[in-house]
């Protein structure tokens, strides 16, 4: 069964755009009706033309990956008959050059804290239940996906 996802992406030019003054800064709009402020990142884009206080699309993507892993633990951890009473991750992506004038998020690491409300996995099962969180995460899967690009 195919699945449709939509984002709505607004930007308006504030600033000069021929001489490469302008904002970076947009909205980020979903389905439910939520707004995201969103921006380059001021790594990328520096200040004044990004935004500190938003949303880049490097850490939306890191976001993604630890979203869809801790779902998918959750719900494995749950079906093993773990109680899971809080999930931290403090993922971190890694952004470098591949090749002249290209640049790739490269490595991505999740280094989550759970705390268990009752009897935690050991180890090993503990270590199952990550992998097999990370084999079923659709975004983890994506990350090869052809992207077609229709101009409107």
């Amino acid at each position: 069964m195919a699945h449709r996802y939509t984002a709505e992406i607004i930007w308006t030019c504030e600033g000069d755009f021929a001489a490469n003054a302008y904002s970076r800064g947009h909205v980020w709009r979903f389905d439910g009706g939520i707004e995201v402020p969103a921006s380059a990142s001021p790594s990328v884009v520096p200040l004044p033309h990004s935004r500190e206080d938003a949303v880049d699309p490097e850490e939306a993507f890191i976001a993604a990956l630890s979203s869809c892993h801790m779902l998918w633990f959750l719900d494995l951890a749950r079906q093993g008959g773990f109680s899971v009473a809080s999930y931290h991750d403090d993922a971190e992506g890694r952004m470098e050059r591949i090749a002249p004038g290209k640049m790739a998020i490269t490595t991505v690491t999740l280094k989550p804290a759970i705390t268990y409300a009752g009897e935690p996995p050991d180890a090993a099962t503990a270590d199952d239940l990550h992998h097999r969180a990370h084999e079923l995460c659709f975004i983890a899967n994506s990350v090869t996906t052809e992207i077609t690009i229709t101009p409107r």
